[in-house]
């Protein structure tokens, strides 16, 4: 064996430290308990101090009543001016019967001189007291604790006055202080006993408080529950989900980081009631509970979030939020995709239609009438884009209505362009029209299909930097009592797709719009249908665009997105469309 397996075999065990236990229930009832005697014992002696005290003041106030009662006597003073002071004098023995009937330890009676004419030892009478009798002598009453020849006692001294009021003497009586004692020391145990019972009540109390402390803890350690909360908040503000909890009263308990991101708050939200910190909106009701349901949709700002609420057991709630703004691009990006392959597909069979008819024509030797067809068939789709990129010089919205209306003739619904229509290149934020109008052209489309006189019609004008979008549809219009519903988030008539909720394309609309300072609202068209109407007070800038894309001479090439989308080639939507029903 080696020497350092050695030394380990003849290593002790280690003893186990002495300390609190871990458990919490054992902890607090042992403080629990230390409180308890603790305060039984103070208590007991800052009781048995004011009792001394007291008990001193009763023995000579008792003693000065006992001088007072011996000074009254007819014949003490009568005694004492008539007679020698001796052993067995008149005045030592009515003394000493007054001092056995009350339990005195001494009286003693004393002339002007200070001689004892009385004393409860005989050899002591005739002998000057051993204190200063000045006091009494003067006329004055005296209570106090002194030291005589008897040792110390509670003393009470009173003048002694003949039939006529003169002074003549003082009376002096003691009772021995060990007495005083000595039912101070009785008293005690019975003190004891008080504390006793109190501090058996303390302690029942303080176990079943433990036993409570305990369930609600999980008979857990404290450095266990330490380790909880810090592990609840790694994982709390560790998660990319929010989590929002507030109390009975609604206001915010608790924030975690993602919370604070998805709901644009801070730290300082924390306290405050949901409508202060979130204003009025379907998000404040979502969290509050107003709203009922599971994965219910809301939007804040321009983030698509679900939000499921769980209530807790103190009157509280527990809300989640999940942000689901990349998921629902991913939904119109798919749905725009699924489009662009229906009409892709719509424009091949047409195209083979086409193609066959020419075919038709050639073999039956009607080569003018080919070439006729083949100009009517190539302009029909540039007319489109040459009337759109003609009156709107942004590419990206010029884009997103030739692609919407290839989609609209698919579905036969006219969409064309007002009269008053015309957008300068100078959009501050392109990306926001191309929503809100890709939105309510989708809407519109929806609302037109399948109606008598299916057409929709979108007018976009500028006014220095105010840009004016309306769309017009002639489905069966809104009803005046949901005019204002239908920009709720969550509100549609229309069963929701499998992969993404409905109900928040017009919220997100009129939310777009407020940001920028505009508005969004619906009205009824003059020829029947839907008339929405978006103002952007801030849209365009001031001064003049440097160049001017998508002019009518560029129309024949068709060329950019707008091009692209007249040629019937796919064409990347780069709206935020969200499609909403009404």
């Amino acid at each position: 064996m080696t020497p350092s397996a050695s030394g380990s075999a003849r290593r002790r065990p280690r003893r186990p430290r002495l300390g609190l236990p871990r458990k919490v229930f054992s902890q607090v009832l042992l403080m629990q308990l230390g409180i308890a005697a603790g305060v039984a014992v103070l208590a007991t002696g800052l009781f048995l101090a004011p009792l001394g005290k007291e008990m001193d003041d009763q023995a000579m106030r008792r003693a000065l009543a006992i001088a007072e009662a011996t000074a009254a006597a007819p014949r003490i003073a009568e005694d004492l001016e008539r007679t020698e002071p001796t052993a067995d004098g008149p005045v030592q023995e009515e003394a000493e019967r007054i001092r056995a009937a009350t339990g005195a330890e001494y009286i003693v009676v004393m002339d002007r001189r200070g001689v004892r004419w009385s004393h409860a030892n005989p050899r002591q009478v005739g002998r000057v007291v051993s204190t200063d009798p000045s006091d009494a002598l003067a006329g004055r009453d005296v209570m106090e604790i002194d030291d005589g020849t008897l040792g110390r006692s509670a003393r009470g001294k009173v003048p002694l006055r003949d039939e006529d009021g003169a002074i003549v003497g003082a009376v002096s009586v003691g009772i021995e202080y060990d007495s005083v004692r000595a039912r101070l020391l009785n008293a005690i145990p019975g003190l004891f006993a008080y504390a006793g019972g109190a501090l058996a009540v303390g302690a029942l109390a303080a176990y079943l408080i433990s036993r409570r402390v305990q369930k609600q803890t999980r008979d857990l350690a404290f450095s266990d529950i330490s380790a909880l909360l810090a592990e609840r908040e790694a994982m709390l503000h560790g998660i990319r989900e929010g989590v929002v909890a507030l109390d009975r009263h609604g206001r915010i308990r608790l924030l975690n980081d993602e919370a604070e991101r998805l709901l644009g708050l801070d730290g300082e939200a924390v306290g405050k009631p949901l409508d202060e910190a979130l204003g009025a909106g379907r998000t404040t009701d979502v969290l509050a509970g107003s709203v009922t349901g599971t994965d219910l949709v809301t939007v804040r700002g321009r983030r698509v979030l679900i939000a499921n609420r769980m209530p807790t057991h103190d009157g509280g709630a527990v809300a989640t939020l999940r942000d689901r703004t990349e998921l629902e691009q991913l939904g119109r990006e798919l749905d725009s995709t699924r489009g662009l392959i229906d009409a892709l597909r719509a424009k091949d069979h047409e195209h083979a239609n086409h193609l066959h008819t020419l075919l038709g024509l050639l073999e039956l030797e009607m080569y003018e009438d080919a070439v006729e067809f083949v100009g009517e068939a190539a302009g029909a789709q540039r007319v489109t884009a040459e009337q759109i990129t003609e009156k709107i010089h942004d590419p990206l919205l010029a884009a997103l209505l030739v692609g919407k209306a290839t989609v609209a003739s698919e579905r036969g619904v006219t969409l064309r362009l007002c009269e008053g229509t015309l957008l300068p290149d100078r959009l501050v934020g392109p990306q926001d029209l191309v929503t809100i109008a890709g939105n309510l052209v989708d809407n519109a489309l929806d609302a037109a299909t399948g109606s008598t006189r299916a057409q929709v019609e979108v007018e976009v004008r500028a006014d220095g930097c105010e840009a004016v979008l309306r769309v017009r549809d002639s489905g069966p219009g809104v009803p005046p009592e949901q005019r204002e519903l239908i920009f709720t988030e969550g509100w549609s008539t229309k069963e929701s797709p499998a992969h993404r909720g409905r109900g928040i394309g017009l919220a997100l609309v009129r939310r777009l719009a407020e940001r920028q300072g505009g508005s969004a609202r619906v009205d009824e068209a003059a020829d029947g249908g839907a008339e929405f109407t978006v103002v952007l007070p801030q849209a365009l800038r001031d001064e003049a665009p440097r160049t001017k894309i998508g002019g009518p001479r560029e129309a024949p090439g068709a060329t950019g997105a707008a091009g692209a989308a007249a040629t019937g080639q796919a064409v990347p939507d780069r709206t935020e469309a969200i499609e909403e029903s009404r």
